[in-house]
């Protein structure tokens, strides 16, 4: 995975991120960590994609279009008019071009950590879920969402996008193709269909 090492990734996260965001960061490497362990997953992997999850989360708009542009990836309009999701995409061109960590399976977790997708895999859906819980967030239902994720991850997944798309629909805002996806397949799955 190139030279970085998790000390290497948090001085450089340190440098990147304002006092929050940079202890977000750490909580969410946590409970990705922990996850992994509960599911069988790659906890360094798990820790490493969550401390690199929001690399970009403080960067101004022009920094992540600069990214972006160079990286080759053109925003949908659905992108361009959210521009929360800038910087998963553009993390996930920043670990790739900038960083040069060319593990596909870490870029695609801070890529698809705020959307989600169909057919994600385990350390997708673990620093997807890990964003949701970690220690500092204390919105309405965490505790809920918390105990879903020691149970089961589907059911912690539908739990968190039906807390979210509405969160999206009453605030006038986007939805992203990729997160109506992963509804549609969590629910084609619960009800015991094939998924997409």
């Amino acid at each position: 995975m190139s030279t970085w090492t998790d000390e290497k990734i948090i001085t450089l996260i340190r440098s990147r991120l304002d006092d929050y965001r940079f202890n977000h960061s750490l909580n969410v490497a946590d409970s990705a960590k922990e996850l992994a362990i509960r599911y069988g997953g790659d906890a360094d992997k798990a820790y490493t994609s969550g401390l690199l999850h929001d690399v970009m989360k403080n960067a101004s708009e022009e920094e992540q279009l600069g990214v972006l542009s160079e990286a080759g990836i053109e925003l949908m309009p659905v992108e361009r008019a959210n521009k929360k999701l800038w910087h998963a995409m553009a993390g996930a061109a920043y670990i790739k071009f900038v960083m040069g960590i060319d593990d596909r399976e870490i870029i695609r977790a801070v890529r698809y950590h705020t959307t989600g997708r169909a057919g994600m895999s385990l350390l997708e859906k673990i620093v997807y879920l890990a964003d949701y819980i970690s220690a500092e967030r204390n919105y309405n239902g965490v505790e809920d969402m918390r105990r879903l994720c020691e149970k089961d991850m589907d059911s912690a997944i539908e739990y968190a996008l039906v807390f979210g798309i509405p969160d999206l629909v009453s605030k006038g805002q986007v939805i992203h193709p990729d997160s109506i996806d992963l509804y549609n397949e969590v629910i084609i799955k619960k009800q015991g269909g094939n998924s997409l």
